[in-house]
């Protein structure tokens, strides 16, 4: 029997369900708004210092593009990371000159909260009933990977955009409109900037809908209506993503990893018995201390050969969703209903993907061009939750508009299944000998799963007799059961006080002794780098908030010359994480010396990272409570002039660390043979002199009498151009990773600046 409400009431109930879901959102997000906790690891350690520098680049009249305080310098422009092309932050940073940690959390849990608006959206053009649009829209903001995994913001970023993208998309192709088309296609493009893993996934998700909204009887009417919202989609699309789409591969193909190998990639493969946090929250340990945790890749496990850490393995997004997808979508067999049945599938496909190596999808998906730059199976984890999410909204939807559970008898399938996932976690916590750490999750989780089927089973009566009370009691139970299942934890929320050193006003004596140095070195007329290692996950992306040039950082993606020069990882929070190269083979070396690392910070003393450390390499100048601070009296200056070229072959250079005998003061080393340019004009000294040394734009006074070189220590890329007293002048790589120009003698002006998208041009027709 059908119990919808009139449609005079529909306007009122749906008002009342977007105000509950607001508040909703309100106070799950509390803690955070509050400012007693903070979104941690990688939103602090990575996300927030490029939040830092964008803002400070643009408040400065600088230009965020590049920036030389991580890996000797970085194109931002082409990183997916670097919250340029994200419209939420980058507006923060153009009213915030300093953005708060606080702020920071805000601006994320408001785009998980305007993506849920995308399910309302979607739930209320197919006249589904605001209830289930309550519960979905709920489930997806705040529940599986986007409450767990909140810290990776740019992959929230993405799922944040998802719903919006495709209740737009199905609008345009239901009423065949080309104007929804393209605001569908920009969406959907705002959801690709983010490129990473859950915004591939996401287009793929867009695109099979498209497909199967055309396939089946009547497909070439269909075709014929998809033709108009489908091309103004590409084209609204195209112009938010091309630009940089096509910065991130170019930069990719230079960078220390455009793909990955398929064995690396299985490591990241979602555990089957990750499965289990669908119904039980916390049933592995997952919010408490590292050592309490007992799930898959655990010890507790044996071998299972995954890379993951254990917030990725957190599905649960409630108990009502949980049990309405399984109770009514399986069991009843709803979710074959064709107005649900493609996101019913391509959760399934989603994860069997996340799965990876326990499933074929998998392996045949790996062969999707695009896949294999991403290293995580488990990222589809976002995805399976976003179209979970609307599966059991939509299973809340037809339990409440069609009373499935009238007749009692028909109860008893329904506590048989809830019964049923919850005696799986019981054995397997049993199994496993973890019953006595597993009791409190497994009784709350048993608790919440009782009221969702109360909720199941007698929801219809109240939706037909008393519907507004019926939408607060949904709220206030999902409110509750996903603020304490997916409660502030290790993974989610720690004290802000923690990330001290990532405000621009810390009081920290390690970031105050080496800005001081660095400002002493500054009016001797050098510029100096410091190094940041062993100190903590937090520490190595610090010089993007304190204006500092760190040698080394924090991020994925690095240009691949650097790579192999420096032997830099993704990180160097850890002491052994901090490895060195042949080309830069100990802190006592040329390479150290060329790339003007002057000050080294690092937690414990420098002998236990470089192994060849000896006596008077460094000489210490402070213990601070976080580690030792060391000066190289023999770095070189950023820029300085030489006389004489000698060509080398930097591929074996790099490879071997083999220097030839030179001086770097007198000698450049370039990949093809140089001769000097002109006859001298005197007889003075060689000086350059920089005179502004800005993130995209470097303009360096050189007096050269004899003519010579201007060698620049930075990084070289192809995305820099020079001129020479407004003249353009090739940038020749130099000494192996560097940068030199040649110069006629006499006195001039030497600019580098960064063009990427001149460079980009000249990048594609190279190719």
């Amino acid at each position: 029997m059908s119990i919808l409400p009139q449609k005079s009431e529909q306007s009122s109930l749906w008002r009342l369900a977007l105000a509950l879901y607001f508040a909703s959102a309100f106070a799950l997000a509390w803690p955070w708004l509050s400012g007693a906790v903070t979104i941690p690891w990688d939103a602090k350690a990575h996300f927030q210092p490029q939040l830092a520098f964008l803002a400070h680049a643009l408040h400065g009249g600088q230009s965020p593009m590049w920036t030389p305080n991580v890996f000797a310098g970085s194109a931002q422009i082409a990183d997916p990371q670097s919250l340029i092309f994200s419209p939420p932050y980058l507006l923060l940073a153009l009213f915030n000159a300093d953005p708060s940690f606080r702020a920071a959390d805000a601006t994320l849990f408001a785009m998980l909260t305007f993506g849920g608006l995308g399910v309302f959206g979607l739930f209320r053009d197919r006249g589904w009933r605001p209830e289930g649009a309550l519960v979905a829209a709920l489930a997806f903001a705040f529940g599986g990977s986007a409450a767990w995994r909140v810290q990776h913001v740019g992959q929230v970023l993405s799922i944040a955009w998802f719903p919006l993208a495709l209740w737009l998309l199905v609008r345009a192709l239901d009423r065949s409109s080309w104007v929804y088309g393209f605001i569908a296609g920009a969406v959907a493009g705002l959801m690709v900037v983010g490129r990473d893993q859950v915004a591939f996934l996401g287009a793929l998700v867009l695109a099979a809908y498209a497909l199967y909204h055309v396939i089946g009887d009547g497909w070439r009417a269909r075709l014929r209506a998809a033709v108009k919202p489908l091309g103004a989609g590409v084209v609204g699309g195209a112009l938010v993503v091309a630009i940089p789409l096509a910065l991130t591969l170019s930069v990719a193909a230079q960078s220390n990893r455009p793909a990955f190998d398929y064995e690396d990639v299985l490591r990241g493969s979602l555990h089957p018995a990750s499965l289990l946090t669908l119904f039980v929250s916390d049933l592995f340990g997952l919010d408490a201390p590292l050592r309490d945790f007992w799930g898959p890749p655990s010890p507790t496990w044996g071998p299972t050969n995954q890379y993951l850490a254990r917030n990725m393995a957190a599905l649960y997004a409630g108990a009502l969703p949980a049990v309405a997808a399984l109770c009514v979508g399986l069991l009843r067999g709803r979710a074959l209903k064709r107005d649900i049945r493609f996101f019913a599938l391509a959760a399934l496909v989603m994860l069997a993907y996340a799965l990876g190596r326990y499933t074929p999808v998998f392996h045949a998906a790996f062969y999707i061009p695009g896949v294999d730059m991403f290293r995580r199976p488990a990222d589809a984890t976002f995805l399976f939750g976003a179209l979970t999410a609307i599966v059991a909204g939509w299973c809340v939807h037809k339990a409440m508009s069609v009373d499935l559970f009238a007749d009692p008898r028909r109860h008893i399938l329904p506590m048989v299944a809830a019964g049923a996932a919850m005696a799986a976690a019981v054995l397997t916590a049993l199994a496993k000998g973890k019953l006595v750490a597993a009791a409190a999750p497994l009784a709350v989780g048993g608790a919440f799963m009782a009221l969702a089927l109360a909720t199941l089973l007698h929801g219809p009566r109240l939706a037909r007799s008393r519907p507004r009370l019926g939408l607060v009691l949904l709220a206030a139970l999902m409110t509750l059961d996903l603020a304490i299942g997916n409660r502030p934890n290790e993974s989610t929320a720690l004290p802000p006080q923690e990330y001290d050193i990532l405000r621009t006003d810390t009081k920290n004596e390690t970031v105050a002794l080496l800005k001081a140095k660095l400002a002493e070195g500054a009016v001797a007329g050098r510029h100096d780098r410091v190094e940041l290692a062993g100190l903590g996950f937090h520490w190595p992306n610090a010089g993007l908030v304190h204006g500092f040039e760190n040698l080394l950082g924090y991020n994925p993606i690095r240009l691949r010359i650097f790579a192999e020069a420096t032997g830099a990882l993704d990180h160097a929070a850890l002491p052994e994480q901090r490895v060195f190269a042949p080309f830069f083979p100990r802190y006592r070396s040329l390479a150290a010396d060329l790339f003007g690392l002057r000050y080294i910070a690092i937690g414990v003393p420098a002998g236990e990272i470089d192994k060849s450390f000896q006596p008077g390499d460094l000489d210490l100048i402070a213990r601070t409570a976080d580690g030792y601070v060391y000066e190289n009296p023999r770095a070189l200056p950023r820029a300085f002039i030489v006389e004489d070229a000698r060509q080398a072959d930097f591929a074996d250079l790099l490879k071997t660390g083999h220097w030839p005998d030179f001086d770097p003061l007198k000698i450049v080393l370039l990949e093809k043979p140089q001769k000097a340019q002109g006859a001298p004009v005197g007889d003075g000294p060689a000086r350059a002199e920089i005179r502004h040394y800005g993130d995209t734009r470097v303009r360096i006074r050189v007096e050269a009498p004899r003519g010579g070189w201007l060698v620049l220590n930075d990084v070289w890329q192809e995305w820099w151009s020079a001129e020479v007293d407004g003249a353009p002048a090739e940038i020749l790589r130099a000494n192996g990773v560097f940068r030199a120009v040649a110069l006629a003698p006499g006195a001039r002006e030497v600019v580098f600046a960064f063009r990427p998208f001149s460079g980009l041009l000249r990048s594609i027709r190279a190719r």
